[in-house]
Protein backbone atom coordinates (compact mmCIF):
# COMPACT_ATOMS: atom_id res chain seq x y z
CA UNK A 1 0.00 0.00 0.00
CA UNK A 2 1.44 3.69 -0.49
CA UNK A 3 1.79 6.42 1.56
CA UNK A 4 -0.75 8.94 -0.22
CA UNK A 5 -3.60 5.79 -0.41
CA UNK A 6 -3.00 4.85 3.45
CA UNK A 7 -3.52 8.53 4.25
CA UNK A 8 -7.21 9.98 4.48
CA UNK A 9 -8.05 13.39 3.07
CA UNK A 10 -8.46 16.00 5.22
CA UNK A 11 -11.62 17.30 6.10
CA UNK A 12 -11.75 19.72 9.29
CA UNK A 13 -15.66 19.58 8.96
CA UNK A 14 -15.38 15.91 10.32
CA UNK A 15 -12.75 16.73 13.46
CA UNK A 16 -15.19 19.57 14.22
CA UNK A 17 -12.34 21.31 16.55
CA UNK A 18 -9.85 24.04 15.86
CA UNK A 19 -6.22 22.23 15.18
CA UNK A 20 -3.05 22.37 17.02
CA UNK A 21 0.51 22.60 15.74
CA UNK A 22 2.54 19.58 17.68
CA UNK A 23 5.41 18.88 16.04
CA UNK A 24 6.85 18.33 12.52
CA UNK A 25 8.75 15.55 10.38
CA UNK A 26 12.22 16.63 9.98
CA UNK A 27 13.89 13.67 8.60
CA UNK A 28 14.54 9.74 7.68
CA UNK A 29 16.01 7.03 10.16
CA UNK A 30 17.09 4.05 8.68
CA UNK A 31 15.78 2.37 6.17
CA UNK A 32 13.03 0.46 7.30
CA UNK A 33 10.84 3.63 6.70
CA UNK A 34 10.88 5.23 10.13
CA UNK A 35 11.04 9.07 10.80
CA UNK A 36 12.64 11.62 12.75
CA UNK A 37 10.18 13.99 14.23
CA UNK A 38 10.39 17.26 16.10
CA UNK A 39 7.93 17.35 18.99
CA UNK A 40 6.52 20.47 20.79
CA UNK A 41 4.82 18.22 23.69
CA UNK A 42 6.60 17.60 27.26
CA UNK A 43 7.72 14.61 27.43
CA UNK A 44 8.72 14.48 23.85
CA UNK A 45 7.41 11.04 23.13
CA UNK A 46 3.59 12.51 24.44
CA UNK A 47 2.79 13.31 20.56
CA UNK A 48 2.14 9.95 20.03
CA UNK A 49 -0.67 10.30 22.49
CA UNK A 50 -2.75 13.00 20.83
CA UNK A 51 -4.22 11.37 17.11
CA UNK A 52 -5.66 11.42 14.63
CA UNK A 53 -2.81 14.14 13.30
CA UNK A 54 -3.47 16.15 10.64
CA UNK A 55 -0.37 15.89 8.41
CA UNK A 56 -0.27 18.99 6.47
CA UNK A 57 3.08 18.61 3.81
CA UNK A 58 5.21 21.56 2.17
CA UNK A 59 3.73 21.42 -0.77
CA UNK A 60 -0.22 22.74 0.60
CA UNK A 61 -1.70 19.15 0.39
CA UNK A 62 -3.11 17.71 3.80
CA UNK A 63 -4.25 14.49 5.47
CA UNK A 64 -4.92 12.90 8.20
CA UNK A 65 -2.97 9.47 9.44
CA UNK A 66 -3.92 6.90 13.27
CA UNK A 67 -1.81 4.49 14.52
CA UNK A 68 1.16 6.21 14.49
CA UNK A 69 3.52 4.98 17.27
CA UNK A 70 7.44 5.89 18.92
CA UNK A 71 9.82 6.19 20.70
CA UNK A 72 12.24 8.64 22.16
CA UNK A 73 16.05 7.23 22.10
CA UNK A 74 17.12 10.44 23.77
CA UNK A 75 18.42 12.58 20.68
CA UNK A 76 15.47 11.92 18.44
CA UNK A 77 12.06 11.38 18.30
CA UNK A 78 11.78 7.68 15.87
CA UNK A 79 7.95 7.63 14.53
CA UNK A 80 6.81 4.19 12.75
CA UNK A 81 3.50 4.74 10.57
CA UNK A 82 1.41 3.05 9.38
CA UNK A 83 1.91 1.27 5.52
CA UNK A 84 5.20 3.02 5.42
CA UNK A 85 7.62 -0.08 5.63
CA UNK A 86 10.75 2.00 3.15
CA UNK A 87 12.82 4.58 3.03
CA UNK A 88 11.30 5.97 0.29
CA UNK A 89 7.78 5.73 0.86
CA UNK A 90 9.21 8.03 4.24
CA UNK A 91 10.67 10.39 2.21
CA UNK A 92 7.32 11.91 1.04
CA UNK A 93 6.70 12.80 4.46
CA UNK A 94 9.93 14.92 5.55
CA UNK A 95 8.90 17.99 5.69
CA UNK A 96 4.97 17.84 7.33
CA UNK A 97 3.40 19.66 10.15
CA UNK A 98 1.91 17.23 12.57
CA UNK A 99 -1.23 19.21 13.99
CA UNK A 100 -3.94 17.53 15.98
CA UNK A 101 -7.57 18.41 17.12
CA UNK A 102 -7.37 20.71 20.40
CA UNK A 103 -10.26 18.18 22.15
CA UNK A 104 -7.96 15.32 22.33
CA UNK A 105 -5.46 17.07 24.65
CA UNK A 106 -6.19 16.23 28.29
CA UNK A 107 -7.91 18.94 30.37
CA UNK A 108 -5.14 21.03 32.01
CA UNK A 109 -4.40 21.44 35.82
CA UNK A 110 -5.98 23.87 37.86
CA UNK A 111 -3.24 27.01 37.46
CA UNK A 112 -1.97 25.56 34.55
CA UNK A 113 -2.72 26.58 30.90
CA UNK A 114 -2.10 25.34 27.81
CA UNK A 115 -0.42 28.04 25.69
CA UNK A 116 -2.92 27.67 22.77
CA UNK A 117 -5.62 28.77 25.35
CA UNK A 118 -4.07 31.57 26.43
CA UNK A 119 -3.76 33.52 22.91
CA UNK A 120 -6.14 35.87 21.79
CA UNK A 121 -7.38 36.56 25.02
CA UNK A 122 -7.70 40.54 26.59
CA UNK A 123 -5.41 41.30 28.43
CA UNK A 124 -6.36 43.97 31.30
CA UNK A 125 -5.01 45.39 34.36
CA UNK A 126 -6.53 45.33 37.62
CA UNK A 127 -8.23 48.83 37.23
CA UNK A 128 -9.65 47.58 34.12
CA UNK A 129 -7.21 49.31 31.56
CA UNK A 130 -7.17 47.46 28.55
CA UNK A 131 -3.72 46.37 27.03
CA UNK A 132 -4.75 44.44 23.91
CA UNK A 133 -4.51 40.44 23.26
CA UNK A 134 -1.71 37.91 23.64
CA UNK A 135 -0.47 37.32 20.62
CA UNK A 136 1.59 34.42 21.17
CA UNK A 137 3.59 32.96 24.34
CA UNK A 138 7.25 32.82 24.81
CA UNK A 139 9.47 30.80 26.99
CA UNK A 140 12.32 32.40 28.24
CA UNK A 141 13.87 29.89 30.53
CA UNK A 142 13.16 31.57 33.80
CA UNK A 143 9.19 31.99 33.16
CA UNK A 144 7.03 32.20 30.32
CA UNK A 145 6.52 35.51 28.75
CA UNK A 146 3.11 37.00 27.32
CA UNK A 147 3.01 38.84 23.99
CA UNK A 148 0.45 41.36 24.34
CA UNK A 149 -0.26 43.14 20.73
CA UNK A 150 -2.35 46.56 21.88
CA UNK A 151 -1.97 50.02 21.00
CA UNK A 152 1.63 48.83 21.63
CA UNK A 153 3.59 45.60 22.06
CA UNK A 154 4.15 44.54 25.91
CA UNK A 155 5.93 41.75 26.98
CA UNK A 156 4.34 40.17 30.39
CA UNK A 157 5.89 37.48 32.52
CA UNK A 158 3.11 34.80 33.09
CA UNK A 159 3.98 34.67 36.97
CA UNK A 160 0.37 33.54 38.56
CA UNK A 161 -0.21 35.07 41.89
CA UNK A 162 2.69 37.94 41.02
CA UNK A 163 1.70 39.49 37.55
CA UNK A 164 -0.99 37.47 36.32
CA UNK A 165 -3.95 38.04 39.04
CA UNK A 166 -6.67 35.74 37.05
CA UNK A 167 -7.06 33.95 33.97
CA UNK A 168 -10.78 33.37 32.79
CA UNK A 169 -11.10 31.10 30.11
CA UNK A 170 -14.64 31.57 29.50
CA UNK A 171 -14.88 35.51 29.58
CA UNK A 172 -11.41 34.83 27.50
CA UNK A 173 -9.82 37.37 29.96
CA UNK A 174 -6.61 37.91 31.65
CA UNK A 175 -6.04 40.33 34.45
CA UNK A 176 -2.90 41.60 34.95
CA UNK A 177 -0.91 43.31 37.66
CA UNK A 178 0.92 45.78 35.19
CA UNK A 179 1.82 49.31 34.76
CA UNK A 180 0.26 50.37 31.66
CA UNK A 181 3.06 52.75 31.14
CA UNK A 182 5.47 49.92 30.74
Amino acid sequence: MSVESSLMPTDSAAVGDRLISMGRIVGLFGVKGELKLESDTEPRDAIFRYQPWELRMPNGRSSWVQGVHGRDTGRNVIARFPDVDDRDQAQLLVGAQIWVPRKHLPASKPGSYYWVDLEGMAVQTLDGVPLGRVSHMLATGANDVMVVEGERERWVPFILDNYVKSVDLEARLIRVDWDPEF
